[in-house]
């Protein structure tokens, strides 16, 4: 039997998703940092977001037995795990507070989360939908 997700839980996805995203957009754009590392920083956070949904696509595309090429779900799980590597390369170096560095890391893990789960509610509403019967 297929469950829909429930309106406090995709609630609680979507609050996830657009605060990480906001949190991290409005500390690039308050940051003082150079525009070529608020663009590195923005750009991991969109690679990462779009990582994220592709693993979760992969992995539950598998799971309910749809074909996933080996090259593709590998393809996921390596942008997703360099989109991490990339984060820590650049807050490791960067000349920010501790306190922003960590503002930076949480966000976007925040951000990660509430994308997978967005995309997890978007998939278990649609295969809800799909398997009601046809009303007639």
């Amino acid at each position: 039997m297929k469950q829909k997700p429930s309106l406090a839980f995709v609630a609680a996805s979507w609050v996830a998703l657009f605060t990480g995203m906001l949190g991290y957009v409005i500390g690039l754009w308050n940051a003082e940092m150079q525009l070529n590392e608020k663009g590195y920083y923005f750009t991991i956070l969109m690679y990462g977001l779009f990582a994220a949904v592709s693993v979760q696509k992969c992995v539950r595309d598998r799971l309910e037995g749809i074909p996933v090429t080996d090259i593709y779900y590998g393809i996921s799980w390596v942008s997703m795990l360099l989109t991490i590597i990339l984060l820590i390369v650049g807050l490791w170096n960067a000349t920010l507070l501790p306190s922003e560095k960590g503002f930076y890391a949480f966000a976007f893990l925040l951000s990660v989360f509430g994308a997978i789960a967005v995309q997890k509610n978007t998939r278990d509403a649609q295969a809800f939908k799909n398997g009601l019967p046809e009303e007639k």
